[in-house]
């Protein structure tokens, strides 16, 4: 008699394809955003990225040379912005604006212009920028909530029988060549000069009197990311990081971080005001 054969358990299972990891590109101006988010999603198996940008040209560059699924794109940023970038960049890959800009205006000229998400820095915590870099480059939209409240009130504003359209057409078909793109201005400002033709001035960060170490840090807790994550990727203990904190937390006469963030952003309720932090 033939002797009997043990049933493979896994017979019919489909056989396991190894994962490509998502390619990303990090267009940013300022250097410990971009090495923090670097940091971030490098640490992740199925992400990796592939170039980093300080501006909308070096990003359209960037993702000519390297095609990747999405690109991570700020909103103020010298030479060519990243709204003057974005319908170029959108022909090559998915593009998620992660940004301090929350202006509804700005919001809703980065979705008119092909933005697959909105991330608002300091509304986010890393695992949610992690799943929406996966999700976008599936097609699955993501906001944050400033950027989701700017889209009702568009959707609300369209909806209204006596509104009229008074916004600037944009072309249906910008041609994406390195000669067009050299000629684009940028009308949104940059992040060390604030806004032109009457929008609200950057924020004046002076009066917090925080060192160049403190500033970044404050940038990097703004943008959510923890202790350990600044850390690492400033190359200092944690332990160095909650002394930089108590003293950033005094000199901003804040007691959370959201508080400290809100206004480092410019967004706290008196942030715009004469007394200064109040």
């Amino acid at each position: 008699m033939p002797a009997e054969t043990t049933p493979d358990p896994f017979e019919g299972f489909p056989p396991s394809v190894p994962t490509t990891p998502l390619r990303v590109i990090v267009a940013d101006d300022n250097p410990v955003v971009r090495a923090g988010l670097t940091a971030l999603l490098s640490g992740r198996a199925d992400i990796t990225v592939v170039a980093e940008a300080a501006d909308g040209r070096a990003a359209w560059e960037a993702a000519q040379r390297h095609r990747p699924d999405v690109v991570l794109l700020d909103v103020r940023m010298p030479g060519v912005d990243g709204i003057s970038a974005l319908p170029h960049l959108v022909r090559i890959s998915p593009v998620v604006m992660l940004t301090y800009s929350r202006e509804s205006e700005i919001v809703q000229e980065a979705l008119r212009r092909g933005a697959g998400g909105y991330l608002v820095h300091g509304e986010f915590t890393a695992d949610q920028l992690v799943s929406a870099v996966r999700d976008v480059k599936e097609g699955r939209a993501h906001f944050t909530h400033t950027a989701a409240g700017a889209l009702l009130a568009r959707l609300r504003q369209d909806g209204d029988a006596t509104a009229h359209d008074s916004d600037p057409p944009i072309p249906a078909n910008p041609a994406a060549s390195a000669e067009n793109l050299s000629r684009l201005q940028p009308h949104v400002g940059e992040s060390s000069s604030g806004w032109t033709g009457g929008r609200p001035a950057a924020v004046d960060r002076s009066r917090f009197q925080l060192s160049t170490r403190e500033a970044e840090i404050m940038d990097l807790i703004a943008s959510g990311m923890t202790n350990q994550q600044i850390a690492v990727t400033c190359f200092i203990s944690e332990k160095t990081v909650k002394n930089h904190i108590n003293r950033i937390f005094a000199k901003l006469h804040s007691t959370s971080r959201s508080e400290a963030a809100a206004k480092w952003l410019g967004t706290a309720p008196d942030s715009s005001s004469s007394r200064g932090l109040g």
